[in-house]
């Protein structure tokens, strides 16, 4: 079995290498709906769709963005129709953001796309294999998260 640094030097490699090919495998998809949204607004609509409206702050947060970041962003969903501002139920004085039906739709499409895109990547792949990868990849995700807010 490798030591610990080779393995990490390969993990650090591969997720570079994870990162890099999922923006050209975006880029390269005759898919039309997996291009309809940057990474920014997929990323925050899906939140939005998961878990309500929520103020920038709150975006930000989940996010873990700068609260100016966040509210560019979703001043371009608001521009593109996207994104609606509704009064704060919690407190009048503020606003939260909420995904438009458009928005829903679009999330929606970029979703499935992207599926049938990895469908066609993993086809070789057997279903204990998509669901042990399912499995790593959340965990990742979830101790890069920990790490980063400093829960680590």
């Amino acid at each position: 079995m490798a030591d610990d640094h080779e393995l990490l030097g390969t993990i650090e490699t591969q997720i570079a290498y994870l990162m890099r090919l999922g923006e050209a495998s975006r880029r390269a998809t005759s898919l039309k709906p997996h291009r309809a949204l940057d990474r920014s607004a997929y990323v925050i609509l899906r939140h939005l769709q998961e878990n309500g409206p929520q103020n920038v702050s709150a975006i930000a947060d989940h996010l873990n963005l700068d609260g100016s970041t966040v509210t560019r962003q979703v001043t371009a969903l608001q521009q593109d129709a996207l994104i609606e501002r509704r009064p704060d139920p919690r407190d009048g004085r503020g606003t939260v953001i909420a995904p438009t039906q458009l928005g829903l739709k679009q999330v929606d499409a970029v979703r499935a796309a992207r599926r049938e895109l990895y469908d066609k990547i993993l086809l070789d792949w057997s279903g204990v294999d998509r669901e042990h990868l399912a499995d790593l990849l959340s965990r990742l995700t979830g101790s890069i998260d920990s790490y980063v807010r400093g829960r680590a």
